[in-house]
């Protein structure tokens, strides 16, 4: 791999409330990896090998290590966080984009494309979190309030125990405790409160528009990972892609294949992209 052509580059963007850091890599068509509350560092490996043909842009979301807020207080919606990929591919100029949007991040790039279909091609909603779609949406909202509650009152584990009970995550305690337990970095901490906060309830809580959504000239992928079976983003993948009357898609991994095994996901992306 040429590293001169996949190397990435710094930016900031000044956007309303918000500096917004993010990094482009390569030439070509314009392909948008992004997540929520997951920031820029995990598609690196995934966009080196796209930027051997394609301009790469990664993003910290709003509120999100390396892209401050003015206002901590203050959500992060899901249509501003659409309102800050907008600029963004406005900013880098070289759209229409096409966009893959992991969990939050899906939620982000379905919003994109409700406000501003002119500017994504294609948009790959990976897994999103749209637990309005599910029919025990009053309960999963309950347990969503429970958890942010579990995590205000200073219980971080427990809360991200409830976090994967509710997401139907199931991990072994050593890794539990390795993730949230003991001493962590300052940034994770204050990225993991912002998430919990500010993030988590608009992003579950969002429905999207339908009709927006089928009418848009956006082509609208639902992407599955092959390993998420009986997770609750499956469920709500499922429920997206019976609402807009398409089947969804399947790519490698669970929920972050794209981070845990980028050599098998960047395939299975470039030939949905080539469906287009």
């Amino acid at each position: 791999m040429n590293s001169t052509t996949t190397a990435p580059t710094a930016h900031t963007l000044d956007v309303p409330g918000a500096r917004l850091y993010y990094e482009t890599r390569g030439t070509g068509p314009l392909v948008v990896l992004v997540g929520a509350p997951m920031d820029a560092r995990p598609f690196a490996s995934l966009a080196d090998l796209l930027a051997t043909d394609h301009t790469v842009l990664t993003t910290d979301p709003r509120g999100i290590n390396r892209s401050p807020v003015d206002d901590p207080d203050q959500d992060a919606t899901p249509e501003m966080r659409a309102d800050d990929l907008a600029r963004l591919v406005s900013h880098v100029g070289t759209g229409p984009a096409a966009v893959l949007g992991s969990s939050g991040g899906a939620v982000s790039a379905l919003a994109l494309v409700q406000a501003h279909p002119e500017l994504v091609h294609t948009a790959i909603a990976h897994e999103p979190p749209l637990d309005e779609l599910l029919d025990d949406r009053e309960e999963l909202r309950e347990r969503t309030e429970d958890m942010i509650a579990t995590y205000l009152s200073g219980d971080t584990v427990g809360a991200f125990r409830k976090f994967l009970d509710t997401a139907n995550i199931t991990l072994p305690e050593e890794v539990i405790e390795q993730m949230v337990g003991g001493e962590r970095d300052p940034q994770d901490i204050a990225d993991e409160h912002f998430q919990y906060a500010h993030m988590l309830r608009p992003t579950t809580r969002w429905r999207p528009d339908i009709s927006k959504l089928r009418s848009a000239a956006t082509r609208v992928v639902v992407g599955i990972g092959e390993d998420s079976a009986g997770e609750l983003c499956e469920r709500t993948s499922k429920a997206l892609a019976e609402e807009l009357g398409t089947a969804p898609t399947m790519f490698p991994g669970g929920h972050i294949g794209f981070a845990e095994d980028p050599e098998r996901f960047a395939p299975r992306l470039r030939a949905v992209l080539r469906e287009g």
